[in-house]
């Protein structure tokens, strides 16, 4: 798995721009950074100290590619724990592709994906959630995605995982030993503490595997349909939510045959809202299309706003309207559900009063004027409180990664085994099986058990130049 090959990649985005980063990582990255590097300074960089800059031409043969800082990384203090070097050069397509092929012809090969963060972890720079974390991070386009990024970034993730391990380890030692003393029928584990530690262990497995519905979200975003019937203002709603005209307003029934979705983000949270075709019965095919979409959708949406015509609800009454929101409850009890009644500006105190009391079992009742933009600030903070940022802003561990939930999971189907064989006094044999298996998962997330497939399948998912 560790290569001794030099590697090679624009570690920027590909295009044009001021600058760009070409990195080299590898035991001949300094040696063929120097076959094409003059220093304007007249510096040997192989006789140079690490984390040093060089002002620089970039040369091939008597022709100048261009002028660079070359910045120097010697092994292990760098990223990759490798020789590094980094050429930062101006940001023309032209010169990046002249600049890496020429280093491609001195020696080096063009990096695969992920394959400068893979050699970080295989040199002990980053375990294997840190690792990942940092793709995370890459990806992060919301304060609080980066803000989870960041922490398990910086080990905070693992070092909860590993603190675990290790106690386990050591309780695991003491089981074996006494396999190896079977005949004697002694304990060099003691039991009561071995029980406690079985339930910290549950307790914060638990914790970790709760915590990943609220990080799936936050790193993915979270899935807002809004629904109601055709015309009540579900498009508007949706273009006062996002403070543009995202979504095409008219007064002709059955205009929003497609979904549109769009993202808004609330406080560091990100919310994809999908304005749904009107749901109504309807000969148009096109439309029919549409209304199915949009049952779909509220399947895949995490909150449903349903949205009401105020105007229309005062003057038919809320009869429709409940079997409708029953309906949607039913189908789908576990799905957050805001009910919100719109154009609010053209009822009376008295009307929405009525409407309050008619509607009171709604588990969720505002009202709005998305024309007007009138109380969409009071829709995003219920759309808030959906979310529990507690964690968040206590710093707590969040899990956003289903491969680690799925290890979590697993480990803590093992640890409930052990504590099941404790309790009923199961042989130390039986229960060292157990033990070995939640080691085996605690491993699978830090990297202490890995495998040449789970990494390529990891990093594979990486941006070429990271």
């Amino acid at each position: 798995m560790i290569s001794t090959d030099t590697i090679v990649a624009l570690a920027t985005p590909s295009g044009a721009g001021a600058i760009a980063v070409i990195r080299l990582s590898g035991p001949e990255a300094v040696s063929i950074a120097a076959e094409v590097f003059q220093s304007v300074s007249g510096k040997d960089i192989r006789k140079q100290p690490t984390h040093t800059i060089h002002l620089g031409h970039i040369v091939d043969g008597a022709k100048v590619l261009d002028q660079v800082l070359l910045s120097l990384f010697k092994n292990p203090n760098s990223y990759t724990g490798e020789d590094v070097v980094e050429l930062s050069c101006h940001g023309s397509p032209y010169i990046q592709q002249q600049l890496v092929q020429l280093l491609l012809r001195k020696g080096a090969r063009m990096a695969e994906a992920g394959e400068f963060t893979l050699r970080a972890f295989i040199h002990g720079k980053l375990d294997l959630s840190q690792a990942e974390a940092v793709a995370d991070l890459i990806a992060s386009d919301t304060e609080a995605s980066h803000q989870i990024a960041m922490q398990q970034m910086r080990g905070g993730f693992s070092s909860e995982i590993e603190k675990l391990r290790e106690e386990l380890l050591n309780f695991a030692s003491l089981i074996e030993l006494e396999l190896d003393f079977a005949e004697e029928d002694v304990e060099f584990a003691d039991r009561g503490q071995f029980g406690a530690l079985l339930d910290r262990i549950e307790f914060v497995l638990k914790r970790l595997i709760d915590s990943f519905a609220v990080g799936n979200v936050i790193k993915n975003g979270i899935p807002v349909a809004i629904v109601g019937e055709p015309n009540v203002g579900k498009s508007t709603l949706l273009n006062a939510l996002l403070n543009e005209e995202r979504a095409i307003v008219s007064d002709i029934a059955g205009t929003t045959r497609d979904t549109i979705e769009d993202e808004l983000v609330i406080n560091g949270i990100g919310f994809r809202f999908i304005d749904t075709a009107g749901i109504r019965e309807t000969q148009d095919v096109v439309e029919s299309i549409g209304i199915q979409k949009t049952f779909e959708k509220i399947g895949q949406a995490q909150v449903v706003i349903y949205l009401i015509d105020g105007g229309q609800l005062a003057e038919s009454g809320t009869d429709k309207v409940r079997v409708e929101l029953e309906k949607i409850k039913n189908q789908y009890p576990q799905k957050p559900l805001v009910v919100l009644v719109n154009k609010k500006d053209k009822l009376s105190e008295n009307q929405i009063d009525n409407i309050k009391n008619e509607l009171r079992a709604a588990q969720t009742l505002l009202f709005v004027s998305a024309k007007q933009k009138e109380g969409v600030d009071a829709l995003k903070e219920q759309l808030l409180s959906f979310v529990n940022t507690g964690a968040l802003r206590n710093n707590e561990t969040i899990v956003t990664n289903s491969r680690h939930y799925d290890a979590l999971l697993k480990a803590l189907e093992e640890i409930e085994k052990v504590k099941w064989g404790l309790q009923s006094g199961l042989p130390a044999d039986l229960m060292a099986i157990d033990i070995r298996e939640a080691l085996y998962q605690f491993g699978l997330i830090t990297g202490q058990v890995t495998n040449d497939e789970l990494l390529g399948n990891i990093f594979a998912n990486f941006c070429i130049g990271k």
